[in-house]
């Protein structure tokens, strides 16, 4: 059981704390418990609660009467509205609490009800990545237990593994590129979608995955001899030697074109070589293969 400040409660639902005071005085449909000290604080059915009525706010339904429903037509109301046309802000709401719930049948209904409708790309890029930011607001608060994260991040990784499964092999690629990640690097989905990018273009790719130490880096380079290098830097390196990892790369690999990306990289202010490029979000990617593939 998570516990949670009214300060983080209106960080993830987006319902801001004096509006939830005075819901809680004027329809009392929350009864936030007090700590020692008279410290409110919401656990985990609160936070529940809370995110579906403001899905439903948000959807034109009244507070007045939202405060009225049971527990269980709440829900029911909630279920109503993820089944219909709704625009993304509302699904990653429907995605979070999947999430909480562990309900791997809503999440699969929202994806693959989005897929069908604007294709695995478009949901990744409007829907998945937003609601994995969101992810990361909640990792950040503990609103959200390691198991919790595991079990989505799993769901999506299947996703992605099958879309990229479906991907003709091509006979006469347009480019060939080399994925990995470094040492201690396990954070792999945006390496996987980055093969899926890459591949949907007609293009080849040697996808090596997590952990890959440099000197097995280099000897595969050398074997496959690919147009180009992609990387992301999520967690490893650790900040402060990432200027020295990306020589080393830089160095190692002076005739390659290297891709760069992920959080230790972006927005870190380094002194990036000209033999890489740095890829600030996942459409430069998509505008660098496709430029390309033209070439």
């Amino acid at each position: 059981m998570s516990y949670y400040s009214i300060k983080e409660i209106e960080q993830l639902s987006g319902i801001k704390a004096h509006t939830l005071r005075i819901w809680e005085q004027r329809y009392n449909f929350i009864k936030p418990k007090r700590t020692d000290t008279n410290i409110r604080y919401y656990d985990d059915t609160d936070l529940k609660h809370v995110l579906n009525i403001a899905l439903l706010k948000e959807n034109g339904h009244k507070i007045s009467r939202i405060c009225t429903m049971h527990e269980e037509d709440l829900q029911q109301e909630v279920l109503k509205l993820m089944e219909s046309k709704i625009g993304f802000p509302e699904q990653i709401q429907g995605l979070t609490l999947a999430m909480l719930e562990l309900d791997e049948e809503r999440f699969e209904k929202l994806l693959s009800t989005n897929i069908l409708q604007i294709g695995f790309e478009r949901t990744m890029l409007n829907l998945i990545y937003p609601f994995f930011q969101k992810i990361g607001i909640l990792w950040q608060t503990g609103a959200i237990t390691p198991a919790q994260e595991h079990f989505i991040s799993n769901l999506v990784r299947q996703k992605i593994i099958v879309a990229i499964d479906g991907q003709a092999l091509v006979s006469e690629p347009h480019k060939k590129y080399l994925l990995y990640l470094p040492e201690n690097e396990l954070h792999e989905m945006s390496l996987l979608f980055s093969s899926y990018i890459i591949k949907s273009r007609k293009n080849r790719v040697i996808y090596i995955g997590q952990n890959v130490p440099h000197n097995d880096l280099v000897t595969i380079y050398k074997d496959h001899n690919p147009d180009y290098i992609l990387t992301v830097l999520t967690t490893s390196p650790p900040l402060s030697e990432v200027q020295e990892y990306i020589y080393q790369l830089s160095g190692s690999f002076k005739n390659a074109k290297i891709l760069l990306s992920g959080h230790q990289v972006v927005g870190q202010d380094m002194n990036i070589p000209k033999n890489m490029v740095l890829l600030n979000r996942l459409q430069d990617l998509i505008d660098f293969v496709e430029a390309q593939s033209k070439r």
